[in-house]
C-alpha cells in the first residue's frame, strides 16, 4: 500500500480536488433508477408483513453504524461513522445507530454508553425528524431464531456435531475443497429437532452448531456451510440469561440490514468474500417470505490506515494492559476517547473522513493529513495566547529608567488576529518576564536572530530589548538572562516602529503569569507502519510524550476544561478534560504549527 501525500493546509476549499467517493456514485444511481423508491416502513425493523402493512418510507435512503459493544471506538471507527451519517444526511435519508449484540462474553453496557456519547460527539445523532431509530441486534433474536428454524425445515441448514477442530479441519483452503459433515444429510426434521434442543439448553456449550448448507466445494471458504448459531451459555447486557444459543455475527448483520430496511449497507473491505453469503441468506429468506424486497445490498470501502498508527483491539489491549499508557483516554491512544483527551476536533475528524473520501483501494493515509485537518479547524475558532514552555528569567535592568516607580506596565493583544469580534487579552510587562531558554545563545549560531550579547529583539506585544549578557550559577549553568529596554519602543504606541529588528520572540510575565503542566505528545509509535516487527513494543516511540513546568498568560491560565487554544510559535493544546483544574491548570498539546515528522 502506497501513502498519499497529505493535503495543503493552504489551498483553499473550492480550489481543492474532490475526494473520490465512489458510494455518492452508487447511491446517486439508485436514487435516479427508482431502486427503493418503493419501500414501505414498518416504523421500526420487521419482517415482510410488518413493513408491509407499514407506510411509504419517508427516508429516500437508509443507512447505518453497527458497531459491536466490545470496546472503545477508535478513530477507523470515525470514519465509518462520518461516512454513513454524512450520506444519510447529504442525500435525504436516516442513519441507524445500531449495536450489533450477538458476542455476550465480550459485550457490555459501559461500552454500549461510551460508544452513544461519542457518536454524539462527532456531531450526528440517530434521532432525526423521521424518528429515533437506536437498534439492537438482539432485540430481534426472536425472529433470527425463527429464520434460523425455517431454513433448517427447508432443507438449507443443519445442525452438526463436529468438534470446532474437526469443523475447521474439513472445511479445507483454498487449494483443497471441503468434506461433508457426516451430519449434513439428516432430514429437515431431525435438524429442528435438534436445533430445538440446542435452544432448550440440553446439549453442551460447543457442542453442536447450526450452519447453513451451500456447497463445501465452493472456492469461496466462506460459502462453505458457515455456522449460523452456536451453543453459548452466558450472560448478556440486554436479554440477560434468557438465550443460551446466539447466532454468528454473519448470519445476524444481513438479517438485521433487512429488517431495519437499510438500503445501502456500507463496511470494510475484508467483508468482501462475505457479500455472497449476505445475498445468499437474504435472498433465501425471502424465497421462505420472511422477508421482501428490495434487499440491502452491501458496499465495501477501503478501511482507514493511519500512519503511526495501530487500530487492532487486541494490540491496543496490549498497549493497556501491559501499562505502555495511562489507559484507554491516554492522550496517544487511536481511541475517540484518547483522541478526544488529546485535543483532537470532531471537525478535524470530518474533515479528515471527507478528504479520505472513500474508495476500494487499500493506502495509508499519512498522520500528517489529521493534524493539517485539525489545524484548518481550529485555525478560525482557537483563540491566541503565550505561552513559555522551557522557562529561563529574562531580567530587565534599567525597568526603573524607562517606566520609573512602576510596578508594571500594560500590555494587550487580539484574542485572534482575524476576528476582532473575540475581543483583547490583556497582561502585563514587568521587570523580569519567562522566555524559552532556547531563545537565548551566549554565541550564537549562523542566522541565529534572537537574544544573545549585544542584539535586539521585540518582546512581541511589549517592547524592544537589548541583550547584555546573562547570569551562571557555580557550575557555568545560564540562569538568568539579562536586557535593557530600549526607551519609546512599546507596540502600538508613536515610535515604536522606529527601531528595527529581526527578531521577536514570546513571554510571559513573572508578575501574572501563570504555572501550568504542558503534556508535549507526539506519535505514539516511532515507525511509519507498526506491526511488523516481532514485539509490538520495539515499535514504540520513546518520546512520545515529555511532560514539562512552564507559564501561560493569564487569559489561558483561567480557561475551563477541554478548551482548545493556540500558543503562538508552539502549537495548538487543549485543557486536559480529566486532570485540568482551576488551581492546577493542565494543557495537552495536539499538534505543532507544522509538521514536525516531514521527510
Amino acid at each position: 500500500m502506497n501513502t498519499p501525500k497529505a493535503p495543503s493546509a493552504s489551498v483553499p476549499a473550492e480550489e481543492a480536488v474532490k475526494p473520490a467517493n465512489f458510494l455518492r456514485n452508487v447511491i446517486e444511481r439508485d436514487l435516479e433508477a427508482g431502486t427503493y423508491a418503493n419501500r414501505q416502513w414498518g416504523g421500526g425493523p420487521g419482517d415482510a408483513a410488518r413493513h408491509a402493512a407499514g407506510v411509504p418510507d419517508a427516508a429516500r435512503v437508509r443507512l447505518r453504524f453497527p458497531p459491536e459493544p466490545n470496546g472503545y471506538l477508535h478513530v477507523g471507527h470515525a470514519k465509518s461513522i462520518c461516512l454513513n451519517f454524512g450520506l444519510a444526511r447529504d442525500y435525504g435519508g436516516v442513519c441507524h445507530l445500531r449495536f450489533d449484540d450477538t458476542n455476550p462474553e465480550k459485550e457490555d453496557q459501559e461500552y454500549v454508553d461510551g460508544i452513544k456519547e461519542n457518536v454524539r460527539w462527532l456531531g450526528f445523532d440517530w434521532e432525526s425528524p423521521l424518528g429515533s431509530n437506536l437498534y439492537y441486534a438482539s432485540d430481534d433474536f426472536d425472529f433470527m431464531y425463527r429464520a434460523a428454524e425455517a431454513l433448517t425445515q427447508a432443507g438449507l441448514a443443519y445442525v452438526d456435531e463436529q468438534s470446532a477442530d474437526q469443523i475447521r479441519a474439513n472445511r479445507g483452503d483454498f487449494n483443497t475443497p471441503g468434506t461433508d459433515s457426516p451430519f449434513r444429510d439428516r432430514t429437515p426434521d431431525e435438524n429442528v429437532a435438534r436445533l430445538r434442543e440446542m435452544r432448550d439448553g440440553k446439549h453442551a456449550d460447543g457442542s453442536m452448531v447450526l450452519r447453513a448448507k451451500i456447497d463445501m466445494a465452493s472456492p469461496n471458504i466462506n460459502l462453505r456451510d458457515p455456522a449460523l448459531y452456536r451453543i453459548r451459555r452466558a450472560h448478556h447486557h440486554n436479554t440477560g440469561d434468557r438465550w443460551c444459543i446466539y447466532p454468528m455475527y454473519t448470519f445476524a448483520h444481513p438479517i438485521e440490514d433487512a429488517l431495519e430496511r437499510i438500503t445501502h449497507s456500507i463496511c470494510t473491505l475484508e467483508f468482501e468474500d462475505q457479500r455472497p453469503f449476505y445475498d445468499w441468506l437474504l435472498e433465501r429468506l425471502v424465497d421462505l417470505g420472511l422477508l421482501a424486497h428490495p434487499l440491502p445490498k452491501q458496499y465495501e470501502f477501503a478501511r482507514l490506515n493511519l500512519t503511526y498508527v495501530v487500530t487492532s483491539k487486541r494490540k491496543l489491549r496490549q498497549l493497556v494492559e501491559e501499562n505502555h499508557v495511562g489507559g484507554w483516554d491516554d492522550p496517544r491512544m487511536p481511541t475517540l476517547v484518547g483522541m478526544r483527551r488529546r485535543g483532537y476536533t470532531a471537525g478535524a475528524l470530518q474533515l479528515l473522513a471527507e478528504r479520505t473520501g472513500a474508495t476500494k483501494n487499500n493506502t495509508w493515509i499519512d498522520y500528517a493529513w489529521l493534524d493539517i485537518a485539525l489545524r484548518d479547524d481550529l485555525e478560525a475558532k482557537a483563540a491566541r495566547a503565550m505561552a513559555v514552555l522551557d522557562p529561563i528569567p529574562l531580567k530587565l535592568t534599567n525597568w526603573a529608567d524607562v517606566f520609573g516607580a512602576a510596578a508594571t506596565e500594560p500590555c494587550s493583544a487580539p484574542a485572534h488576529p482575524h476576528h476582532p469580534e473575540m475581543g483583547q487579552r490583556a497582561f502585563a510587562l514587568a521587570p523580569v518576564v519567562w522566555i524559552e531558554r532556547d531563545d537565548f545563545l551566549e554565541v550564537p549560531t549562523k542566522g541565529y536572530q534572537r537574544l544573545f550579547p549585544g542584539n535586539k529583539v521585540r518582546l512581541k506585544y511589549g517592547v524592544i530589548v537589548e541583550c547584555t549578557g546573562c547570569e551562571k550559577d557555580a557550575d557555568g549553568h545560564v540562569t538568568a538572562v539579562l536586557a535593557t529596554i530600549v526607551p519609546d519602543t512599546k507596540s502600538g504606541t508613536p515610535g515604536a516602529d522606529l527601531v528595527k529588528v529581526k527578531g521577536t520572540i514570546t513571554w510571559v510575565s513573572a508578575h501574572d503569569g501563570v504555572p501550568v503542566t504542558l503534556n508535549l505528545y507526539d506519535r505514539l509509535f516511532a515507525v511509519p507502519q507498526p506491526g511488523g516487527a516481532d514485539s509490538l513494543t520495539d515499535e514504540l516511540n520513546p518520546h512520545s510524550i515529555r511532560v514539562t513546568q512552564g507559564y501561560v498568560e493569564p487569559s489561558a491560565g483561567r480557561l475551563p476544561a477541554e478548551t482548545r487554544v493556540q500558543f503562538e510559535r508552539h502549537g495548538y493544546f487543549v485543557t486536559d478534560r480529566v486532570d485540568h483544574t482551576p488551581d492546577k491548570p493542565v494543557f495537552n498539546r495536539v499538534t505543532t504549527l507544522k509538521d514536525n515528522w516531514a521527510r
